[in-house]
């Protein structure tokens, strides 16, 4: 009885074994898929999960920063040459439109310089160039912050290659912005296409997460916090002030029931990549508070999008450790609403709006909740609350201080 136990249990354990083997085997076989969740960034080279719906550059339906066609133009004239002949061409006759003087649309972070930078014209440099040029920004501000490459560093990564540890080391700001636009399709042919930028991520309305390009890539999008910073457009279509407050009613309408729900243009109907999705506001009135000392208006984004937002953000915060989950503060705790000075802007590591890097902007706007962004990201990492200070939000945090 006791040689036919140890026989089978001998029996059983090269079962298992063989099973281990063929089971590595076959995951090891050349030209294995593995297969991706679909909830994946990239950064550095390296997949990162998030928890919400990611869509990258190489995916089917997906935005590539990379290429140096247009997207959205016909192929017999998207290619750079023609797209840089009709900006000229549109530069001479005095249409709308942005110079065109290099194919690509991004850079290497903290690049030398190899000629001056400048606050006029285009928002476009060579990639070896320092870029800088956004009209708004502050005069005599240093044109990049936070640590910059040594040259060894930098002939390091010239080729493309960042070490994620490196990255780690030098990316500290997340800069939100607001898209103005029905959709991040829209966004990106606009971003892409028409002016010449580029920016790491765009949120849709569905809560879809657009990547456009690798985290380790230097966006076009925040003027002198390029080198330090990643970007994300969110789809909304943005604040306005005075008369133009009208512009809103464009596209925020209440339906039968007294809800409101974003009415896409024509072109934008069927944008998301959720089918039959209706976007509504999580806050179904306009919201209205003071931006760069301004009085704006607009409608919040949707409960979707602050989903994948806090998620991405915890995402990028836990794998960029120098981004702190956090916005920038006065001395009282609460939300500066105003570009950050120089010295601020230089020593400031975390999360961050448009508005706070350019004095001529105002996204994300006051309707973006950040109390409600960060408290929700320090969840997901296993971190403490922090103090309410978002003051547009809550106004009465601001009476209470006073």
């Amino acid at each position: 009885m006791r040689m036919n136990v140890e026989r089978a249990i001998a029996a059983l354990a090269v079962c298992l074994l063989v099973a281990g083997c063929k089971t590595t085997h076959r995951a090891e076989k050349p030209g294995a898929r593995l297969q991706r969740s679909g909830d994946e960034i990239v950064i550095a080279g390296q997949y990162f999960h998030t928890g919400a719906p990611v869509v990258l550059w190489t995916d089917p339906g997906g935005y590539d920063a990379y290429r140096t066609e247009r997207r959205f133009a016909p192929w017999a004239v998207a290619s750079f040459e023609e797209t840089a002949k009709e900006a000229a061409e549109n530069k001479r006759l005095k249409r709308n439109g942005t110079e065109v003087d290099s194919p690509n649309r991004y850079g290497i972070r903290f690049a030398p310089s190899t000629r001056p930078a400048t606050t006029q014209g285009s928002a476009t440099q060579p990639a070896t160039t320092m870029y800088t040029s956004r009209s708004g920004r502050r005069p005599g501000r240093p044109t990049e912050g936070g640590t910059k490459l040594t040259p060894e560093e930098f002939e390091k990564v010239r080729g493309g290659g960042w070490p994620l540890e490196l990255l780690q080391s030098k990316v500290d700001q997340f800069v939100y912005h607001y898209d103005v636009a029905a959709s991040s399709r829209g966004c990106f042919r606009t971003l892409h296409d028409m002016r010449d930028l580029s920016v790491h991520f765009m949120l849709d309305l569905d809560g879809t997460i657009y990547q456009t390009l690798d985290v380790k890539e230097r966006a076009w999008h925040g003027s002198e916090s390029n080198s330090r910073s990643v970007g994300i457009e969110i789809c909304n279509m943005g604040a306005y002030s005075g008369n133009s407050r009208k512009t809103l009613d464009t596209y925020y309408r209440k339906d039968e029931s007294g809800q409101t729900r974003f009415v896409a243009p024509v072109f934008a109907k069927d944008a998301q990549r959720t089918p039959n999705f209706v976007a509504r506001p999580f806050r179904n009135d306009i919201v209205v508070g003071e931006v760069q000392g301004t009085e704006y208006a607009m409608y919040d984004l949707t409960p979707e999008q602050y989903d994948s937002l806090i998620k991405l953000t915890a995402a990028l915060c836990t794998q960029l450790p120098r981004m702190k989950a956090d916005y920038p503060r006065d001395a009282q705790g609460n939300l500066i609403t105003k570009v950050l000075d120089d010295s601020q802007w230089e020593n400031f590591s975390g999360l961050m709006g448009h508005y706070h890097v350019q004095e001529n902007k105002q996204d994300p706007g006051p309707a973006f909740q950040w109390d409600k962004v960060i408290n929700g990201a320090r969840k997901r990492m296993g971190l403490k609350p922090l103090p309410a200070g978002d003051v547009i939000n809550n106004p009465k945090q601001a009476v209470a201080k006073q």
